[in-house]
């Protein structure tokens, strides 16, 4: 199968790219840039001018849409939040577009959102049905994100939606910024520890996303997250002890990270507790359910430690 990927440079883009060609797909990503020596064929396009390669849509059987600058990059000034916006609308339109148009064999989109469209939810388990949506910056964006989506689906395309979580990897997103104190010393909860963080390994999410690629069963959307979510806290802690560091310090104030962060702060201090139930329905078994068991694997250089050295926070718990 011909795999078009737009985003494919990014975190999830690129370790797909590698699933997808060690399971003998063909992948080429669409990209605004060129980028020499790529290990995969490159088309361009500039969704903000509404051009594109026209070769591109004609290659593929099937599109991954990964498309969408980072939230955590950046001060969210209103031109950010319109470069968040358009980021992830545009190319979903530029697309429609194109597969609006004949001679073409795509059949399969799968389009990515984010559980952040479930706002800040306490510790109810929310579902794929969940209603209402939040209503803060990342639910607004992630509801735009999947609307833009919805014509895709008028054109007779399978199209699935994952609502990505917490992508947890050494080569970026939220773990190595979150390990960088730990391995220092200065690790600690943050806010209140009680807000929940939904994560999935991120070897897990590309098996996810070929299984929604290659099988017909997967249809509209899921929940892209491990099912054993954590807190803040029980996530810190799991942190410290895969990593031999102790934790010392008390919580960091939600005041603090406020002052330091502003808007942005509601990205580690609200959280939600989201269920994989729907993906385990489907028969999809995730080979790093629990916490622990993904961060050793992703830090297994590390030799295991002999007893714990966390103090003064809750043990991990995955519920």
């Amino acid at each position: 199968m011909n795999v078009l990927i737009t985003g494919g440079t990014g975190l999830v883009g690129t370790r797909l790219s590698g699933v997808l060609t060690e399971a003998g797909h063909r992948v080429a990503h669409v990209s605004r840039t060129l980028a020499p020596g790529s290990p995969c064929r490159t088309f361009q396009w500039d969704p903000a001018a509404g051009t594109i390669d026209p070769a591109a849509v004609p290659f593929a059987d099937a599109v991954v849409n990964l498309a969408g600058a980072n939230v955590g990059e950046g001060q969210w000034t209103a031109a950010r939040k319109q470069e968040l916006l358009a980021s992830r609308v545009d190319g979903l339109a530029l697309l429609r577009r194109e597969l609006a148009k004949p001679g073409h064999r795509v059949r399969t989109v799968v389009s990515a959102s984010a559980i952040g469209l479930y706002g800040n939810t306490g510790d109810a388990l929310v579902t794929e049905d969940t209603l209402p949506v939040g209503h803060d910056l990342l639910a607004d964006l992630t509801q735009a994100w999947e609307q833009a989506a919805v014509p895709l689906a008028a054109l007779g395309l399978r199209v699935v939606v994952p609502r990505i979580g917490v992508v947890l990897s050494l080569a970026g997103g939220a773990l190595p910024a979150l390990a960088g104190p730990v391995k220092l010393g200065f690790g600690a909860p943050l806010g209140s520890g009680q807000q929940w963080l939904s994560w999935i390994h991120i070897d897990d999410l590309c098996r996810l996303l070929l299984a929604m690629l290659t099988d017909d069963i997967w249809q509209g959307a899921y929940n892209a997250v491990a099912p054993n979510p954590a807190t803040n806290a029980a996530f810190t802690t799991a942190l410290a002890e895969v990593l031999h560091r102790p934790l010392l310090l008390p919580n960091i104030p939600a005041f603090i990270l406020q002052l330091a962060m502003g808007e942005q702060s509601e990205m580690v201090l609200t959280g939600k507790r989201v269920s994989a139930a729907k993906v385990l329905a489907q028969g999809f078994a995730f080979e790093f359910p629990g916490l622990r068991e993904a961060l050793q694997a992703l830090y297994a250089t590390a030799p295991q430690p002999a007893k714990s050295l966390v103090y003064g926070a809750e043990s991990a718990r995955s519920e």
